[in-house]
């Protein structure tokens, strides 16, 4: 009986957790890059993307890793190797810009000194236009 109890259970929660990804409509998402040994970190503008899909209750943007790789290949193809990305994204446009100013306003800051007076380099912020880079939408796969 026990076994039975657990099975079922444990394929309910699997099937709500393994709920499909939708098209939410519209979903605004930023990119940030930065390279190890570099004190330049690369940012990209608020971009509306219109058919991007959102998943799981927790509204999680479908295949954001593979949004994180076209900013990387971007960043490559413009002599920029090894560059760590980040996408971030909201469903709403007030809630990205908060994200946004935020995090431009955390690296905007002046480093702090060390005990030892060695002060570490100030970062750099360049900021990639949309002229320059646009984020594709990834559909999710037909199952």
């Amino acid at each position: 009986m026990n076994k039975r109890y657990f099975l079922s259970t444990f394929l309910l929660a699997m099937a709500l957790c393994l709920s499909a990804a939708k098209p939410s409509g519209r979903v605004w998402v930023f990119g940030v890059a930065t390279v190890l040994n570099d004190s330049v970190v690369y940012m990209t503008d608020i971009q509306q993307l219109d058919s991007a899909s959102i998943y799981g209750k927790g509204k999680f943007l479908y295949s954001r890793n593979n949004y994180s790789y076209q900013l990387r290949d971007h960043l490559e193809k413009a002599g920029i190797a090894n560059a760590m990305c980040v996408t971030t994204f909201a469903t709403s446009q007030k809630d990205i810009e908060k994200k946004y100013l935020a995090l431009r306003k955390k690296l905007s800051k002046k480093p702090y000194q060390k005990a030892s007076n060695r002060r570490e380099p100030e970062i750099t912020i360049k900021y990639i236009e949309k002229n320059d880079f646009r984020y594709q939408c990834i559909k999710p796969d037909e199952e």
